[in-house]
């Protein structure tokens, strides 16, 4: 980085073990820099912690246990990028979408990540350096039939980062949102993809449509991970990054579409919406 952050960095990143969060990991020690890796099941990092010339160390970790983020982050000790990554599919139209999938869903993508920043901050802020990178997904910027719960989890991640940002720049503190289209991460194989239990059959043309077609798609994604892990360090090191970064051909057109879409309404409502004051 070219802000003052000191060389190796030290990385924190949650859902480490598999996807972005692991092509991340390897790209950050390939660069020489230094990793914490937290997870749930840290067996699953030992051979690579082995490998790693004691750059890669393990923490246990799950989001939705918040009594364990501040014993987390304080065996980390420095943090010079946070990286909240951890996450997981969830299908289903909002109607069948029961409250408790949808609070799971909350906790591990926008709560627990808003937490963990919350807690790294200060060091930061001590440091007048540092970066936040919030995985999100082209998701958190346009929503379809079946994917209401997960886009609203990373919807409010993106808002809540989008004011962060502004609060943290004459600090010297980065915010970088991610938003993927699709990668071959295992996302929608069945380790990460969550189908609601409730099913309507009302429903069965769209987010039924959608819960039928994304198990097909696992392992056939044109997205590389590693690609997109090189395309996160590189724009860290930029001297002013943006606040977002569209991954892969289908993140670009269809976040592209989603702003033309918003235009198009505001020049339709636009002499409306004008005529509102006295």
């Amino acid at each position: 980085m070219t802000d003052g952050t000191p060389t190796p960095r030290r990385w924190f990143v949650t859902g480490a073990n598999s996807g972005f969060g692991l092509a991340l990991v390897h790209a950050a020690l390939a660069a020489g820099d230094e990793v914490v890796a937290a997870v749930r099941r840290p067996d699953t990092m030992r051979e690579l912690a082995a490998a790693s010339g004691g750059r890669l160390s393990v923490v246990d970790l799950d989001l939705r246990d918040h009594d364990r983020l501040g014993a987390a982050v304080e065996a980390a000790g420095r943090i010079d990028i946070l990286v909240n990554n951890a996450g997981f599919g969830l299908v289903g139209a909002i109607e069948e979408t029961g409250e408790a999938e949808l609070r799971s869903a909350m906790e591990v993508m926008f709560f627990g990540p808003l937490e963990l920043t919350r807690l790294v901050l200060p060091q930061m802020r001590a440091r007048r350096s540092g970066a936040i990178v919030q995985l999100s997904s082209m998701g958190g910027m346009l929503a379809f039939p079946g994917v209401g719960a997960y886009c609203a989890a990373k919807g409010a991640l993106e808002l809540a980062s989008e004011a962060l940002a502004g609060e943290v720049a004459p600090l010297g503190i980065k915010v970088l949102i991610v938003e993927p289209g699709a990668f071959r991460t295992g996302f929608a194989g069945p380790a990460s993809l969550q189908a609601v239990e409730t099913r309507i059959a009302d429903y069965d043309g769209t987010a039924g449509a959608t819960r039928n077609a994304l198990p097909t798609a696992h392992g056939t994604q044109e997205g590389d991970p590693a690609k997109a892990a090189a395309a996160v360090l590189e724009v860290l090191g930029w001297k002013e990054p943006p606040l977002r970064l569209a991954l892969g051909n289908d993140a670009v057109d269809e976040i592209r579409a989603k702003l033309a879409r918003v235009g198009a309404d505001l020049d339709a409502t636009e002499e409306l919406g004008r005529a509102m004051t006295v």
